[in-house]
């Protein structure tokens, strides 16, 4: 069932401050190499900004599907205890991703977000979240590049994203989706090893990846 857009807003902002407390209250306790992904996302205040390189429109798509469903495995990113590979679109993702969705280009980073809710609902963001995260391993740049070739199973019901490492003439990390009529996201490899050091880690891509051919 879709939310309303307004419902979901305030349901997010709730869920940052929950989480963030968490966040901080587990940072307190951890052990080392236990600080959860969920602290490094909201971080920043987790504002929709001008910066398209940056993740906010999917820290607030975590954050509003973990308010509405709160008991979501995406809540996993607030557990640092817990291994997990996320790849994270920036904000210029999501806005490509809204383009091939809607027609329109869409600049504003709440316009794309609130789009997406309207659009798909919160199921279905729920399930293409999941499909960026690896659960139950830490794959530091240096394994995703080891891993050439492997099929990376999800959280989203098991369904498989394909890493394509090409090194000639520059070096490329592709994440191959189920979508086959669209480009391949690919590593930012500026963007690499996201809470390095803890059991949860992250990869900025290019791209949103798509547990369906669109």
């Amino acid at each position: 069932m879709k939310r309303r857009v307004p419902t979901l807003l305030a349901a997010s902002a709730l869920a940052l401050g929950a989480v963030t407390a968490t966040g901080t209250a587990a940072s307190a306790q951890a052990a080392p190499g236990e600080d959860a992904l969920a602290g490094v996302l909201t971080s920043d205040g987790n504002r929709f900004d001008k910066t398209a390189e940056d993740f906010d429109i999917v820290t607030e798509a975590v954050l509003a599907v973990a308010a509405a469903k709160p008991d979501s495995p995406v809540t996993v990113l607030a557990d640092g205890s817990t291994r997990v590979t996320a790849f994270a679109p920036t904000d210029q993702a999501f806005r490509l991703f809204a383009k091939d969705l809607t027609g329109q280009t869409i600049k504003s980073e709440k316009k794309i977000f609130n789009a997406l809710v309207e659009l798909a609902g919160v199921d279905t963001i729920e399930t293409v979240l999941l499909y960026h995260v690896v659960p139950g391993k830490t794959l530091t740049s240096k394994k995703v590049l080891d891993a050439d070739g492997a099929k990376l199973a999800t959280a989203a019901d098991g369904a498989t994203v394909k890493v394509d490492v090409k090194k000639n003439p520059k070096l490329q990390v592709i994440l191959k989706d189920k979508d086959r009529n669209d480009r391949d996201a690919r590593v930012i490899l500026t963007a690499i090893d996201i809470n390095k050091g803890n059991k949860q880690i992250a990869h900025g891509i290019d791209r949103v990846l798509r547990p369906i051919d669109l």
